[in-house]
């Protein structure tokens, strides 16, 4: 892969962790309004790491700004379409919770929180990205072009 056409893979996690905290304070304010409104800022958030990839949306800002700066280079640079598909599934699942929650549908305003914490976590503790993992799978069954 050209290295300057990958990104580091330590941002995505970075941004998992952020992202990770916020969807357990949505999980935590339950079937709330003000559960509702951080899961809408979290549902945004994917939107911009969706269009701009990873390394776009604020986490990955904040990362390249702050974080990267105290590190030394990455070992190897990753593909950027894998975690840039799973910020859309992430947006996927918190958009569902936003629009049933707008509807009055309030639980599914945790439900939706906690089942993108589980992802987020799992790449945030152990590197496992759910939706790249996704992404390589359709894209080796033919759903998802390279």
């Amino acid at each position: 892969m050209n290295m300057s056409k990958g990104i580091d893979p330590r941002g995505p996690r970075v941004g998992a962790s952020i992202t990770a905290v916020l969807l357990a304070a949505v999980v935590l304010l339950g079937a709330s309004t003000a559960g509702l409104w951080l899961l809408t800022f979290i549902m945004l958030s994917f939107l911009l790491g969706t269009l701009r990839g990873s390394e776009g949306s604020w986490q990955g800002l904040l990362f390249k700004k702050f974080i990267r700066p105290r590190l030394g280079p990455p070992a190897e640079m990753e593909d950027r379409r894998p975690p840039r598909f799973a910020q859309a599934v992430g947006l996927f699942v918190t958009a569902v919770g936003v629009i049933l929650g707008f509807f009055g549908v309030l639980p599914a305003v945790p439900i939706a929180a906690a089942v993108a914490f589980v992802a987020a976590a799992l790449n945030a503790v152990i590197g496992l990205c759910l939706g790249c993992e996704l992404y390589l799978l359709m894209r080796r069954t033919g759903l998802v072009r390279a």
